[in-house]
């Protein structure tokens, strides 16, 4: 039985896809509007912490703050290398539990420029993981099980997959590009955290997330879209390259039992089980978005376009999801069929949200709804 508190959570990040998702699913707005994925057990208040780069988008939580803002929900626009705002942060609301999703998190954009994957994902895990052991007051020598920290992190750690085995919590780390190297260099913080100072950490690697609320420069909603505008739809190299699928709220309610029950300074990876090539995916898509939008299947194909393949690019993800399954009883509920079609409906229904993107309105809402704090 957990002596965990769980009443004041520091969510880092909370305005980005998967942190919304995560924020919605614990006040009961879950986007499915399914029971499992809505009863989350959640009673106590959370601050969301958000510098609100270009991916963070406050929309996500509209409904969470008209009915929670003030109450038992907070945001706080701040960076999280910003150490004395941190700090007050935790002095402010008394924080008992971080979960740390925030993290500069695409690929492409780590290659072009990297400088923001080290400050965010290294300096900023840093700043939180040190800011924590000082407010709590942990070491070695007194331990504390009520408290927690709890770091999201991702599978491209481990590198690259041949056609066979599974990534798992022992896999040696082999990051190929500068994000998955920062976020290899933040898990290892972390861990650090707990084997030198005595700080209750969990920890957690992923496979790819897929759902509502994801920045449409990713691969999902980027195609979508582009069928629906009837534009080019580009492939890496010949799109052989293999990916583990997982809806965001079977991600975030694993992340929520790891947080509740997961053993301290025990890594968790949660995986999809469920590996898609990426020209196989879009195959899919097409198929889904060709039916709830009445266009032709082979028109959209035509629209495919393959690209010189980006370097580094890991030939494959799979992971070993036993561990969480065994000791914590976690297993995925949404099937992908299920899940990519919710997901296509979603973004082919919210165009007042991708408009709010496309015209960068998503970055003014907090300053225009409650002055850039709530």
């Amino acid at each position: 039985m957990s002596n965990r508190k769980l009443t004041n959570i520091l969510v880092t990040g909370g305005c980005g896809f998967i942190g919304s998702n995560f924020i919605n699913y614990l006040f009961g707005k879950s986007a499915t509007g399914s029971a499992e994925f809505k009863d989350s057990g959640f009673t106590g208040k959370l601050v969301n912490v958000d510098s609100l780069t270009y991916a963070g988008n406050p929309e996500n939580l509209e409904e969470v703050a008209k009915e929670f803002g003030g109450k038992r929900y907070f945001f706080e626009k701040v960076d999280i290398t910003d150490r004395s705002q941190i700090e007050r942060i935790f002095k402010q609301y008394e924080i008992d539990t971080v979960i740390h999703f925030a993290a500069e998190s695409h690929v492409d954009r780590s290659i072009l420029g990297p400088e923001a994957f080290v400050k965010t994902n290294i300096l900023g895990t840093y700043t939180l993981l040190d800011v924590a052991r000082n407010y709590w007051n942990v070491s070695l020598d007194s331990p504390r099980e009520d408290v927690l920290f709890h770091h999201i992190s991702t599978d491209e750690v481990y590198g690259s997959l041949g056609a066979t085995g599974y990534f798992t919590e022992n896999t040696p780390y082999a990051p190929r590009s500068p994000y998955s190297a920062s976020k290899a260099s933040s898990d290892h913080l972390v861990m650090s955290y707990f084997h030198t100072f005595g700080l209750p950490i969990t920890l957690s690697n992923c496979t790819n997330n897929y759902g509502p609320y994801q920045f449409p420069e990713k691969l999902i909603p980027l195609m979508v879209l582009n069928m629906k505008e009837k534009k080019s739809l580009p492939v890496y190299g010949e799109g052989k390259n293999i990916r583990d699928w997982i809806y965001v709220e079977d991600h975030n309610r694993a992340v929520w039992q790891i947080v509740n029950s997961g053993k301290i300074g025990e890594k968790y990876n949660i995986g999809g089980e469920n590996e898609w090539q990426n020209i196989e995916l879009l195959n899919k898509l097409i198929e889904i978005t060709a039916e709830q939008t009445n266009q032709n299947v082979e028109s959209l194909k035509a629209l495919i376009t393959h690209v010189k393949d980006r370097p580094g690019h890991d030939a494959r993800y799979a992971i070993d999801c036993s561990k969480i399954k065994a000791e914590l009883g976690w297993e995925r509920k949404m099937t992908f069929e299920q899940g990519l079609s919710m997901t296509v409906k979603w973004y082919l229904s919210n165009e007042k949200w991708i408009e709010n993107i496309k015209n960068g309105e998503y970055l003014k809402w907090v300053d225009k709804n409650y002055g850039g704090r709530l």
